[in-house]
């Protein structure tokens, strides 16, 4: 369901944006009137920008570095003039395995990943935001946080929540609001770019497989969301219906709390 105008006049970063929820969220902004900044490491992320209604533009680079969330919303500033809204959504377990079998460097890429361009992006947009009298970010998470076979994964997402409460009690007498949404499992499209470039051996699909069996068997609703059903929270969190909603982590997970 599209609600057209909702944010008309607004510009919105999104993170993550080439596929996936970030993909949809942020097709669906620019169809209800915003004006989107893409961003996404994968160079396809500009494919994305050219299928937005409205005023759409794309911005490749990597986010897990301060240097890179930086220059993310110095793009938008320079393109649209202000940043009204932020969504970050990257991240993504790389590896699903026991804790004990996870590497020091695996454990460190997880966090990389799942993390950094979150936090980064926040540290990033703020002085935009303050300077501008406010602005609000709506940060994807999971309910993986209470999960097995991604612990690294389950950390990086608990950092995201304690990021959320902590900038929302912070900045919230300055006009900054910040909200997360914590999914549980999603059907999506096939990934164009693989989550675990080295691939999975037999032993990794075998761990996955119980992952997915407990994070399936912990919903009320014993099955998978719809790309549409993490995207209509987000993009409510991000609305103005939701001015009094901050500090929230609002479960998306069929019941499953995490």
């Amino acid at each position: 369901m599209i609600f057209a105008g909702r944010f008309a006049g607004k510009v919105m970063v999104v993170t993550g944006a080439a596929q996936g929820i970030g993909r949809a969220v942020a097709l669906r902004a620019a169809a209800e009137g915003a004006r989107v900044l893409l961003v996404d490491r994968a160079d396809f992320v500009g494919d994305v920008a050219a299928e937005a209604a409205g005023e759409a533009a794309a911005f490749p680079t990597d986010l897990e570095t301060h240097e890179g969330g930086a220059a993310a919303m110095a793009a938008a500033i320079e393109r649209f003039g202000r940043i009204d809204i932020l969504v970050n959504n990257v991240g993504g377990a790389i590896r699903m395995r026991p804790f004990d079998r996870f590497e020091p460097a695996q454990i460190e890429a997880e966090i990389r990943r799942s993390l950094y361009p979150t936090m980064w992006c926040c540290h990033a947009v703020l002085p935009h935001m303050l300077a501008a009298g406010g602005g609000t970010i709506v940060n994807v998470s999971s309910n993986a946080t209470r999960g097995i076979r991604r612990v690294p994964y389950s950390a990086a997402k608990g950092g995201i929540n304690a990021l959320t409460q902590s900038i929302a009690m912070e900045y919230g007498e300055q006009g900054i609001r910040i909200v997360a949404t914590a999914p549980g499992g999603t059907e999506a499209p096939p990934r164009r770019i693989a989550r675990n470039a080295e691939g999975d051996s037999a032993q990794e699909q075998a761990w996955m497989a119980e992952a997915v069996a407990q994070v399936t068997a912990s919903t009320f609703v014993k099955r998978y969301a719809t790309l549409e059903e993490q995207v209509a929270p987000i993009l409510f969190l991000a609305s103005d219906e939701a001015s009094y909603i901050t500090g929230s982590v609002l479960p998306v997970a069929g019941g499953d709390l995490g």
